[in-house]
């Protein structure tokens, strides 16, 4: 009995010992040890701080910014507002520095080519192992890798065919009409113009848009999707701006229930719309199977030895095309009415575009694609205020990116928005909105670099792109085929990252009716 108990006592002490020496080995001799390789290589970035690195000042700067905002010219460079801690690393330590995510380095890269490098090596350069709280809001395709990703894009992709987008068209344009243009022009019809806030009404079409054309659901379900996801986005953002450690997502927090709640309801609300939609398939009562929610249905049913999908992965991947096809098209669509408000020769511009292309007739597939002005305009707006600000990826093997050796573990931060608004690609203008930069197209504008990436690059470019870009000009044809806008005095810029790019104080325009 004495020597099971020396035994045990041995096998405890060993056990804490490794355990020790695997915390003190992850938060202090790797950190330290990745750091030193990086500044011997010319790097440059803050000293490691244990555990926390670098958060503590992130979500310092991120509520200080938040606390006093000001409203700011349209030609300032919101970059310190929007994402102060990596403006303040970028200027302070150069475009290709460093910074510390708890005990994990993470280089920003702002080289095209190195950019170019990173999305098209998919296999190398991964995306992070998200936050387990993270993950009620990003899931699905967008989080999966290598022959699982293969897997779901493939059975995804049918639904994004050009055939497939020229048959969503027609339900696309009934949104618009009834959403936008119906209920502005009974807004308008008083006094021939009204002031409102645009952005509410711009939410519910894109809702509805993806509502209709990809799952098949009710305007009042979408709505409910809509609020839903937004309330988690915003959890999400919190989340993020501390060091998650292991077992953080069990504790009993106001935050991590209200989030979890989120997902149930969520997930409760989509299975309903997937059980209607399999009645239907089943019941033969529709011969149009190839939307995106009968896609992912088709698979979970598969019984020719694919086993596809499973129920719980069907309902994740709605959850994340969802958001994406929802949110980025409608903060598209928000900052365009902005912006074409603000520079009113362009606005005027855009509706010859779209007379010269449609004439009296309502907009069609076909026309959109020789929409030249339009598509300027909308490129440039994703150039200034991309829906998606940054983007990770990591590697876990030590890899070679250009002159620099990476050790494994480490993540590289993608800065969309900064490579966007860098003079020294898009010249000294860089700041303000000039459509004329695109007319001879992106390869032209960038001076064929990959500076250009709203909806990512290479192998795992967004696969709703064309979708987006096919509403977006839809929508806004249509619009200016019924009204011309203005900012209104109460309009205050101020952009705001919440997930996505999106003005703090709502978008409050004049419309009036033509």
């Amino acid at each position: 009995m004495t020597t099971m108990l020396s035994l045990l006592a041995s096998l405890v002490v060993i056990g804490g010992a490794w355990w020790a020496w695997t915390v003190v080995r992850w938060v202090w001799l790797r950190p330290r040890a990745i750091e030193k390789c990086l500044r011997q290589q010319g790097l440059n970035g803050p000293p490691y701080k244990l555990l926390h690195g670098d958060m503590k000042q992130m979500s310092a700067m991120a509520r200080h910014t938040a606390m006093n905002a000001k409203p700011i010219g349209f030609s300032d460079d919101f970059l310190p507002v929007i994402l102060p801690f990596y403006h303040h690393i970028i200027h302070t330590y150069g475009k290709q520095s460093f910074a510390w995510i708890g005990p994990v380095a993470r280089i920003n890269i702002m080289d095209p080519q190195l950019i170019r490098e990173v999305l098209v090596n998919n296999k190398v350069y991964k995306k992070p192992t998200p936050n387990p709280l993270v993950r009620f809001l990003v899931s699905g395709i967008s989080s999966y890798e290598d022959q699982k990703w293969a897997k779901h894009r493939k059975i995804l992709a049918p639904a994004f065919t050009q055939d497939r987008l020229k048959h969503m068209f027609s339900a696309m344009y009934t949104s618009c009409n009834d959403i936008l243009v119906t209920q502005w022009t009974k807004l308008v019809s008083e006094n021939g113009f009204c002031e409102l806030d645009v952005q509410p009404y711009i939410d519910d079409f894109t809702s509805d848009v993806i509502s209709r054309n990809a799952f098949g659901s009710s305007y009042e379900q979408g709505r409910r999707i809509y609020q839903l996801q937004k309330e988690q986005a915003m959890l999400t953002c919190q989340v993020l701006q501390s060091v998650y450690f292991p077992g953080r997502r069990f504790l009993p927090t106001k935050k991590n229930k209200r989030m979890k709640e989120i997902d149930t309801e969520l997930k409760s609300i989509l299975s309903k719309v997937m059980e209607k939609k399999e009645r239907v398939m089943l019941s033969r009562e529709s011969g149009d199977h190839e939307d995106l929610l009968s896609l992912l249905l088709k698979s979970t049913m598969t019984t020719n030895g694919d086993p596809g999908m499973s129920v719980d992965e069907a309902i994740e991947d709605c959850k994340s095309l969802y958001f994406a096809g929802q949110e980025s098209s409608s903060n598209l669509l928000v900052w365009t009415m902005i912006l074409l408000s603000q520079h009113q020769r362009w606005q005027t511009k855009a509706r010859e575009d779209v007379h010269q292309v449609f004439g009296q007739n309502k907009p069609n597939y076909e026309g959109l694609s020789r929409l030249k002005v339009v598509t300027m305009i909308l490129y440039e707006v994703l150039r200034l205020y991309s829906p998606g600000t940054i983007m990770t990826r990591t590697t876990y093997n030590e890899t070679k990116l250009g002159e620099l050796t990476v050790p494994a573990g480490v993540q590289f931060l993608l800065p969309i928005i900064f490579v966007h608004h860098d003079p020294e690609i898009w010249g000294k203008d860089a700041k303000e909105f000039n459509p004329e930069r695109f007319s001879e197209g992106i390869a032209k504008a960038t001076k064929n670099k990959l500076a250009f990436f709203p909806f990512s690059w290479g192998p795992r470019i967004c696969i709703g792109n064309n979708f987006a870009l096919m509403e977006a000009k839809l929508a806004i044809s249509t619009i200016l085929r019924n009204f011309s806008f203005e900012l209104s005095p109460s309009y205050t810029h101020s952009p705001s990252y919440v997930v996505t790019l999106q003005p703090r104080y709502g978008a409050h325009l004049i419309l009036h009716k033509i």
